[in-house]
């Protein structure tokens, strides 16, 4: 990649990531292509240059916070650490990002989650689950998860957890409760055992 390419590159990132932490802040609809462009030091001119419209914009804004959000989870899952470490910090970064989406992006977040064949959907599918697989297998070889439960059954159970949060009348209510959820889905309704 050439100089040209690489500063056309690290300003669309800059627009991105403008655009996400005001999404995050204040909402989809209070914040306008101005104040991005103010943010991301760049004209109104160039962010359409980059995004045709505001809704193509909140589109790859969603792609870049998904492709975030799955490298911070890589990232957990391939350390060193061990698994009730690798579980404490998934939770950890659930309840961070819980506490810091603004109520209307999550929402505007999850109608795009429950749409067929979605980008979400196909990370999920396509990254996520093996690394799912591998996690759940460091946890049965250091004792965390009962040996004598299948991969099957616990990637049926957490496909079952997947698919109830797609639904709009549960993701509406779901934001503030994704720290406990996610405590139990790792630790059951019994908690942790240390």
């Amino acid at each position: 990649m050439d100089g040209f390419q690489r500063r056309r590159e690290q300003k669309k990132q800059n627009i991105l990531e403008a655009a996400l932490r005001l999404f995050m802040d204040f909402g989809i609809q209070k914040v306008s292509i101005a104040e991005i462009a103010k943010t991301a030091k760049v004209s109104q001119v160039t962010i359409y240059n980059y995004f045709d419209n505001k809704h193509k914009l909140i589109h790859d804004v969603f792609i870049y916070y998904v492709d975030q959000s799955f490298e911070k989870f890589e990232m957990i899952i391939k350390s060193e650490a061990p698994f009730h470490e690798k579980i404490q910090q998934i939770i950890f970064n659930k309840q961070a990002v819980a506490s810091q989406l603004n109520e209307e992006f999550y929402q505007h977040l999850m109608q795009e989650y429950s749409k067929e064949g979605n980008y979400i959907e196909r990370i999920y599918n396509e990254k996520a689950v093996p690394y799912f697989s591998k996690l759940f297998q460091e946890g049965k070889e250091q004792g965390y998860i009962d040996q004598d439960l299948s991969n099957e059954a616990i990637m049926f159970y957490v496909q079952m957890l997947k698919d109830y949060v797609q639904r709009e009348d549960v993701y509406a209510k779901i934001l503030p409760l994704t720290e406990e959820i996610t405590n139990i889905f790792f630790y059951g309704i019994v908690g942790k055992k240390e």
